[in-house]
């Protein structure tokens, strides 16, 4: 089963998701990019997912035009910005799906109420793409 998870800077949500993904089930063939791809992942990224036994250190965001052309069985955008320029991805998609979260690097504040945001998107991200995983992937697998 190949997933690509998509996301404008390809730096966190997009991240965390391929991360929970993959943690779900190792055999899932998993891949995360952005339509404007950000430098690094973002560090609050990595730590919030250190914490659940995620590394994240080696991953890097990519171009989805790396991507376009490819065959998918799931093409999944979690952010605004990438559902709205996903009809212009052109690979071969058996299904496109969009999953959204709040952008918590937008997140004003305290440090405290910051870090706050990183922990509950992280924990509304590895609900419903666990719930993804139970209820769409698990069964075609089987």
């Amino acid at each position: 089963m190949k997933i690509l998870i998509l996301c404008t800077g390809n730096s966190y949500r997009s991240q965390m998701a391929h991360g929970f993904l993959q943690s779900f089930d190792n055999k899932l063939d998993v891949y995360s990019a952005g339509t404007k791809p950000a430098e690094k992942v973002n560090p609050m990224a990595v730590k919030v997912m250190d914490e659940m036994g995620i590394d994240l250190t080696r991953h890097t965001p990519k171009s989805v035009n790396l991507y376009i052309g490819q065959k998918w069985d799931y093409v999944i955008t979690v952010c605004g910005g990438a559902n709205e320029s996903c009809p212009m991805f052109t690979g071969e998609v058996r299904n496109r799906l969009h999953i959204g979260f709040d952008d918590p690097s937008e997140a004003t504040g305290t440090p405290d109420f910051i870090n706050s945001e990183f922990h509950r998107v992280r924990d509304e991200i590895k609900a419903r793409f666990y719930d993804f995983y139970q209820n769409e992937l698990k069964p075609q697998l089987s």
